[in-house]
């Protein structure tokens, strides 16, 4: 059993745009960032055929991510990371003390 809430959408909706699943089949996307649950670690996910595993999930504050945290989202630095994110959801603020959940995952082994 998990302390955590319960899922807000399902794990095949974790990483759908394209940009960002040709990075995480590359390996440069290890997170993703969401608003809510979903997925739980310990379960899987696949991107054109390759399985990938969700290894922790946790809390953080918009204002303590860092420009590692972008570089593990996909992006160069916290700077163009979160100009898109404010982009693709208009009317979006950037508060500091918003709660994402961060969902981080590994290609599987073979």
């Amino acid at each position: 059993m998990n302390n955590y809430p319960e899922k807000t959408c399902s794990i095949e909706k974790l990483v759908t745009h394209a940009k960002l699943v040709e990075a995480t089949l590359a390996g440069r996307k290890t997170q993703q960032r969401r608003n809510g649950v979903y997925a739980y670690p310990g379960e899987s996910f696949e991107l054109e055929g390759v399985k990938f595993n969700i290894t922790a999930l946790e809390q953080q504050r918009l204002g303590d991510m860092t420009d590692s945290d972008a570089q593990a989202e996909g992006y160069p630095n916290l700077a163009m990371y979160k100009d898109l994110i404010l982009r693709m959801h208009a009317g979006m603020a950037w508060n500091q003390d918003d709660l994402v959940w961060v969902h981080t995952f590994s290609k599987a082994e073979v």
